[in-house]
């Protein structure tokens, strides 16, 4: 009887997917991952848009990916209508995922909704990205 109750509790919790912890703005983001040295996500999207929507629907809310991001970056979005997008982290297109350490992007943005092995797969090459010394020149 346990384990049944245990399988649909935890069905429940996979159907209904998690939250991700966004910061309420972009001045508080940076912030917190400069203290708490870990990346900064930012993911810039628009009203309306589809893919937008996949993505934090379908990828952001897996449970998987939500417990890595809560736990190793500091994430917040932007969104084009609400003049939240910083002209640095501007793009064409949405979504755009912007990982950034400091107040520098370290990579061109992640372009699309990307399904979760890729997405998590990414949040791992960062991570290690995040953690490898500052090269010498």
């Amino acid at each position: 009887m346990i384990k049944i109750a245990m399988g649909v509790l935890l069905s429940a919790v996979v159907l209904l997917g998690a939250d991700v912890k966004w910061e309420k703005d972009l001045a508080s983001a940076i912030d917190r991952a400069v203290k708490e040295k870990k990346p900064l996500m930012v993911v810039v999207t628009k009203y309306g848009c589809k893919w937008c929507d996949v993505l934090k629907k379908e990828t952001l809310q897996t449970p998987k990916v939500a417990a890595v991001l809560n736990r190793d970056f500091v994430a917040y979005e932007a969104v084009m209508e609400e003049g939240t997008v910083p002209k640095s982290l501007m793009t064409p297109g949405t979504p755009a995922t912007w990982f950034i350490k400091g107040k520098s992007p370290m990579f061109e943005p992640v372009m699309g909704a990307i399904g979760v092995d890729d997405f998590l797969y990414a949040l791992d090459t960062v991570k290690q990205e995040y953690a490898a010394p500052a090269s010498k020149k």
